[in-house]
């Protein structure tokens, strides 16, 4: 009899292989990961030597935070990382730090969910995230768990609104009805975090967004 890991890892490997196809259709740049240590190397020694990326910033993302790669890319003598959360600065020090992340060579982030169309669907409360993956960087990362993967854009809608969104209020410590209740309740909590839809049909121009695909459980 198969071993029943071996077997849900086959199946998630097939279903990701069928995302990289749509992606690749997409014009996305597509990539593919056993797990979270892989996908940091993938992105620190052929994507970054690819682009030539010399500075570099990214967006609230637990799979990029997983990866490790954030710490081995801040730890890079050559490179300039900009720092986006640092708690100890000022307010509008931070705003400005991030209009300023639309300008930096490689942007790296998560997304919301993935369509098995090829298509990236993502809500956020600033904006700046889903800004940098629409233009400015010259390159985007998008690192993707296996979990993220939904059918179609209305799954990723649910997804989002039922449970990345009340996760991410009760991780961030915001006072919002999602977080208490669960599920989305379309509020007008002045905390709220869902503000700005973006769904990314393609990347333009053909593959300035680079998608690693991780068999593995990763991120909200």
């Amino acid at each position: 009899m198969p071993d029943f890991t071996s077997s849900i890892e086959d199946y998630w490997q097939l279903r990701l292989g069928n995302c990289r196809e749509a992606l690749e259709a997409n014009n996305f740049e597509v990539f593919e990961a056993r797990d979270a240590a892989e996908a940091r190397e993938i992105v620190f020694e052929t994507i970054l030597p690819v682009t030539g990326a010399r500075t570099i910033s990214w967006g609230d993302s637990e799979t990029l935070y997983a990866t490790g790669l954030l710490q081995a890319l801040k730890a890079h003598p050559d490179l300039e990382v900009l720092e986006t959360f640092d708690t100890e600065a000022p307010r509008d020090e931070i705003i400005e730090r991030r209009r300023q992340a639309l300008l930096v060579d490689l942007f790296i982030t998560g997304t919301n969910a993935l369509t098995e169309t090829g298509k990236l669907v993502n809500l956020d409360m600033m904006g700046n995230r889903v800004a940098a993956i629409a233009f400015g960087p010259k390159n985007v990362v998008i690192l993707v768990g296996r979990n993220k993967t939904v059918l179609d854009e209305e799954e990723g809608r649910h997804r989002i609104m039922n449970y990345a969104a009340p996760v991410n209020a009760r991780r961030c410590g915001k006072n919002t009805p999602c977080a208490e209740e669960g599920y989305c309740t379309d509020c007008d909590s002045p905390e709220r975090i869902c503000n700005t839809w973006v769904i990314t049909e393609k990347s333009f121009p053909k593959g300035r967004i680079k998608v690693v695909l991780i068999n593995e459980e990763l991120g909200v």
